[in-house]
């Protein structure tokens, strides 16, 4: 008996009704003659359709995976939502592949494990997603440095760097799991986000009852202490020895930071 060609648009109905991936749609529709009901209960039976239904769900378990060969890193946050199952080898699995994948092809090559990622839903019964995946490659005398926090491997983070070592590189890349900045220096922070905390802090009923010729310091004291030490790398305390900076680490390692990612599940 030949088999039924099947239409894109009547994959799209049966991808839009149950959340399925598009092979598992097809496979399930040329097994029932193209007929989409017959097709849902089927996806049903196999638990994929119930797959769709998991997608909104919080993912704050999970593994971030971070490797770095040679020139080239790559790091991956894969969540879901229990703890178990953050240690289940079928979930692990897809972790490895998908930083397998990243390092490859870059983070765009995570959308062809799409259907593997809905049928381990399937499987599992809870909700996975990607929640980041990065790659970076540096030149001759930069280097790479990765770090997953231990042991329960819900934070990790891959920087590159133009000068220092890789003891120093993996020194920085502990202090940036645990200080969690956002940018590298405070010249990177828009223009308009330091303005509209430099109007709170000028508002403050404290400093509003200071002369005027001395608020405008105490406002500049304030967004360097309490807004830029924790979003700006370089102004942070150096966690290895809080009396530096993490600007006067780098100064003394000879050591520019290039890029960071930081991955946090729980966050």
């Amino acid at each position: 008996m030949s088999q039924v060609q099947i239409s894109a648009s009547l994959v799209k109905e049966l991808r839009d009704r149950t959340g399925a991936g598009m092979m598992a749609a097809k496979r399930a529709l040329e097994e029932t003659g193209g007929d989409v009901e017959a097709a849902q209960r089927l996806l049903r039976e196999q638990g994929i359709a119930a797959a769709g239904k998991k997608a909104g769900r919080e993912t704050t378990e999970g593994e971030v995976l971070a490797t770095v060969s040679g020139q080239v890193g790559a790091i991956v946050a894969i969540g879901c939502e229990t703890e178990p199952v953050s240690k289940n080898e079928e979930f692990l699995s897809f972790a490895e592949a998908a930083l397998e994948a990243v390092e490859e092809s870059g983070p765009d090559a995570v959308q062809g494990l799409e259907e593997q990622r809905l049928e381990l839903i399937a499987k599992i019964g809870e909700n996975v997603e990607l929640r980041g995946a990065s790659r970076m490659e540096v030149g001759d005398g930069e280097l790479l440095a990765e770090y997953v926090h231990p042991p329960a491997n819900k934070i990790g983070v891959l920087v590159g760097l133009k000068g220092g070592d890789a003891a120093f590189a993996r020194r920085l890349a502990m202090h940036i799991s645990f200080a969690a900045p956002r940018f590298r220096t405070a010249d990177e922070i828009p223009a308009e986000e330091l303005e509209a905390e430099r109007s709170i802090y000028a508002q403050q009923p404290d400093v509003q009852d200071k002369p005027e010729e001395v608020r405008a310091k105490i406002v500049e004291g304030r967004l360097r202490k309490e807004f830029l030490a924790p979003v700006a790398l370089a102004e942070q305390a150096w966690i290895h020895d809080p009396s530096n900076t993490v600007a006067q680490a780098l100064a003394e390692a000879g050591a520019e930071v290039l890029e960071f990612v930081r991955y946090a599940l729980a966050e």
